[in-house]
């Protein structure tokens, strides 16, 4: 079944126009320790602070691999994904949305859902990867995309 994002409701005239790309429109209003915008009983939902739109979801209970999830684990993360990416192309008008699990650094069961452009520092590498350029990004409000997505999941 294919679920729709609207959101043409929320006034997106506003830009990040800040000149630290990776400190732009945090949504501390939330939990400034971790960025938190969503939790339910299964997941969490924190912002990366970056010059592109990044999220991650993890898991609320502390497991190691995919594997260890519960089917009910695995359904709300991929709910998150799947919504969270129609909601970043259609806000962002983003060129490709990157989606990553690996916990290395990490090990905690968490995805990465990313919002990628051409003119952004890195494209076409991974954001861990080499940078390519200066970033030229001028998109849409952060905050309003962050709170947006909190209030919709």
């Amino acid at each position: 079944m294919e679920e729709s994002v609207d959101i043409r409701a929320v006034n997106f005239n506003i830009s990040n126009k800040e000149s630290s790309p990776s400190k732009r429109s945090s949504p501390d209003k939330y939990n400034r320790e971790v960025n938190m915008i969503y939790e339910n009983e299964l997941v969490s939902v924190e912002v990366e602070e970056s010059e592109i739109p990044w999220v991650k979801v993890f898991t609320q209970r502390k497991i190691k691999e995919f594997s260890e999830c519960t089917s009910e684990e695995k359904l709300e993360i991929f709910r998150i994904i799947d919504f969270t990416e129609k909601l970043m192309l259609s806000y962002f008008n983003a060129d490709k949305i990157n989606i990553a699990s690996f916990g290395n650094m990490l090990p905690h069961v968490h995805w990465h859902v990313m919002a990628r452009f051409e003119q952004d520092s890195y494209f076409p590498e991974p954001m861990w990867g080499a940078k390519q350029r200066e970033s030229q990004l001028d998109l849409p409000s952060f905050e309003v995309f962050f709170i947006q997505l909190g209030e919709q999941l």
